[in-house]
């Protein structure tokens, strides 16, 4: 059986919480990773749900569909990786989504009830079909 030495306890702590807190993204990546948010695409736990006093999440960013990836330029490195994100980031990440989710649901409804028809048929007062003038 192999055996761990350990000669610096206070080191292996320092690492140990430098993991819990995750890692901030820079301005160009957060941005990346919020465009893919407000898609959908991004996937968030908390990296320890039964402890208080981590904040920090697992963040999942998927591959945009192909109409979204031919206009968004994305870092290979942050599209398709799981990474522990800072509380801070992770909030402000997950209240993307959530404007994201209202904002695609209200053009979707805007969709449902949109009459193309009408638009596109239907102009009162030009003499068109139907009309007597």
């Amino acid at each position: 059986m192999k055996q761990i030495k350990l000669t610096d306890a206070g080191q292996i702590r320092n690492e140990l919480n430098k993991y819990r807190k995750g890692r901030k993204l820079d301005i160009r990546q957060f941005n990346q990773a919020a465009r893919l948010a407000w898609l959908g695409k991004a996937v968030m736990m908390p990296l320890e749900p039964e402890d208080p006093d981590t904040k920090s999440f697992l963040v999942y960013l998927d591959h945009p569909d192909a109409l979204a990836a031919h206009f968004l330029n994305l870092d290979e490195d942050l599209v398709g990786h799981i990474f522990i994100l800072d509380a801070e980031q992770a909030q402000y990440l997950a209240e993307i989504v959530e404007q994201g989710v209202r904002e695609r649901a209200a053009l979707l409804q805007d969709l449902d009830r949109r009459e193309f028809y009408f638009d596109k048929f239907y102009h009162p007062g030009s003499g068109g079909p139907g009309e007597d003038g």
